[in-house]
């Protein structure tokens, strides 16, 4: 524990704290319909998520407990966007909305596993590895197309009465991001594999 927080006062990890206090603030934001002022948050929120591992290894501040923070920081925000959106989705009075909202499971299901299997790791001292490029894609591809669908998403969009996304597009990206959290979610496994076999070949 000692090593985890050595050299852990950084501005990537104060980043990544921050999108973690940031997300209730987004849920009570969208909840009480203040949905524009939920979407700029959310948006700010993404960029930092791409700025601290750059500034992380531009200025070598990358730490044990960032890589930790960081993918908490990230599945806290996509399982709270996830929820908003399957309920947003479940009460729309479109039954294409109502079908498609199912697929937030898929989303949720995945992070619940990987917060899951990620304290299971720790607790058997097993450090879980940062991020593959599978992982960041899929990252990417979720806050892009939720702040898409929040924005002009038919009947959750902030702006949906100057356009709305015809159903078909809207559907589009969240197969699309659906499959590629899925690519990352197997992308971890191999690795994730390896560590567990390692781990429990030194107790034999």
């Amino acid at each position: 524990m000692k090593d985890l927080f050595k050299g852990s006062l950084t501005i990537p990890n104060f980043l990544s704290l921050t999108r973690i206090i940031l997300t209730p603030v987004i849920a009570y934001l969208f909840i009480n319909d203040m949905k524009i002022a939920a979407v700029v948050i959310l948006a700010l929120s993404a960029l930092t998520d791409t700025f601290d591992g750059q500034i992380a290894r531009r200025f070598n501040q990358v730490s044990a407990l960032g890589k930790i923070l960081d993918p908490v920081a990230d599945k806290v925000q996509q399982i709270t966007i996830a929820v908003i959106l399957l309920i947003e989705f479940h009460n729309a009075t479109d039954p294409f909305m109502k079908a498609f909202g199912y697929v937030f499971i898929v989303f949720l299901a995945k992070e619940a596993i990987m917060l899951i299997g990620g304290l299971v790791m720790l607790l058997l001292g097993i450090r879980p590895g940062a991020a593959e490029i599978f992982g960041k894609l899929a990252t990417l591809c979720f806050y892009t197309g939720m702040v898409v669908i929040l924005l002009f998403g038919p009947e959750v969009g902030a702006f949906s009465q100057y356009f709305i996304l015809p159903n078909v597009i809207t559907g589009a990206i969240i197969v699309i991001c659906a499959v590629m959290t899925i690519v990352a979610f197997a992308s971890y496994m191999p690795e994730t594999f390896r560590q567990f076999k390692e781990r429990f070949s030194k107790e034999k």
